[in-house]
């Protein structure tokens, strides 16, 4: 079997959830011994995307990449999906010489915009499904800005899932999202994101005294860290717990206090695991998400998890292992932390190994791969008798 990925890049020449679940479907396809062709692009430009060195070489005979260049844009409004379609019909120019013989075609985002575009049209191609991971800009916006951000984005984004055969989804609210837009349910594929078995723990047998609680992310405001530091800089007792906070934040923006600690931008996957594995909590307060790797990874580590109930976070985290909240919401903020830090540390021992068990049972890469491939061959044949 042949599928073609389309993709606006993978991890680590392009940073991002998106890309990271680009390269492992990539990388995980290719172990169970299936082709594929490969479009991507890459902004990172001190690694060697030509070399692909983080395939390895039995995993690179099975591989055929085509790197394709994002095109420039001007900064205006609208800007970013004005340059996703000239890289679509990029991809599309290199498509149609290379991967016509695939069985599948997997499109990340607006890779795939032209080659839907001309299928539309009556291109002959093997089935297409879509990935929009999130939805996010289905979700609440944080302010006036982002929203008109969200709005430029919803009809290409609705125009994509409309004309492609199906529309993968991570479940939970993305699949209301979907359904929202005029997508049949049997058009919609669910299946989670992943996490690689490194990333297991071992069965947490202590809480940290005082209680670790962590956030990881970028200082984005569709994060709700703004909230965050609200509670933070007004909550009565800090030395009850440290707050660790890994990725680049304004120093001025910072709480002050004993309490809390910027590790900053870290790099590199070992050292955030220490950080996590130290920790007992993990708290993202985001106003939209998908299924974020964030909480994957805390999980794994054995962490209770307070989120936002936004996007497929309902699949990953509840009562057993966690308290949903409402979006960027800084009384659910607080009364969660409260209810951590009274908690016996029996019952946060319990819960923080229920998120380990969680993952291993639902959220491990290769099984996600095997289950993907089936309805991706199922599909496949069913084309095939029908043409």
């Amino acid at each position: 079997m042949k599928i073609a990925l389309l993709t606006d890049g993978i991890y680590p020449y392009v940073m991002g959830g998106m890309q990271r679940h680009s390269y492992y479907l990539c990388k995980f396809f290719l172990q169970k011994g299936i082709e594929v062709d490969l479009y991507h692009t890459h902004w990172e430009l001190s690694k060697d995307i030509e070399a692909l060195s983080v395939f390895t070489e039995e995993e690179k005979t099975k591989l055929r990449s085509f790197v394709i260049p994002w095109p420039s844009s001007s900064g205006l409004p609208g800007h970013y999906v004005r340059a996703s379609y000239a890289y679509s019909k990029a991809v599309y120019k290199e498509f149609k010489m290379r991967s016509l013989d695939a069985d599948f075609i997997y499109i990340k985002g607006f890779a795939g915009w032209k080659l839907l575009e001309e299928k539309a049209k009556g291109l002959r191609v093997a089935p297409c499904g879509v990935k929009f991971h999130g939805y996010e800009m289905y979700q609440l916006a944080p302010n006036w800005k982002v929203k008109l951000q969200h709005y430029m984005l919803r009809r290409p984004i609705r125009w994509n899932s409309l004309h492609a055969d199906y529309v993968f989804s991570y479940g939970g609210g993305i699949s209301k999202i979907i359904e929202s837009l005029g997508i049949e349910k049997e058009r919609i594929l669910e299946f989670p994101s992943g996490i690689e078995e490194s990333w297991i723990a071992k069965e947490r047998t202590s809480v940290s005294s005082p209680k670790r609680f962590v956030f990881l992310g970028r200082y984005e405001r569709r994060k709700g860290i703004e909230e965050l530091f609200k509670v933070l800089n007004n909550y009565p007792d800090s030395q009850r717990f440290e707050f660790h906070f890994i990725g680049p934040i304004p120093e001025h923006l910072q709480p002050k206090g004993d309490a809390f600690i910027f590790h900053g931008k870290i790099f590199g996957s070992q050292k955030i695991k220490e950080i996590l594995r130290s920790s007992d909590v993990l708290v993202c307060p985001s106003y939209s998400e998908g299924m974020p790797n964030v909480i994957l990874e805390a999980m794994a580590s054995g962490l209770y998890i307070i989120s936002s109930d936004v996007g497929a976070v309902s699949a990953m985290v509840s009562e057993e292992n966690g308290r949903l909240i409402l979006p960027a919401d800084e009384k659910g903020i607080r009364d969660a932390m409260e209810e951590v830090l009274a908690m016996d540390e029996q019952t946060l021992l319990q819960k923080k190994n229920n998120s380990i068990e969680k993952i291993k049972s639902d959220f491990m890469w290769p099984e996600i791969i095997n289950q993907t491939l089936n309805k991706i061959e199922k599909i496949s044949s069913n084309s095939l008798a029908v043409s």
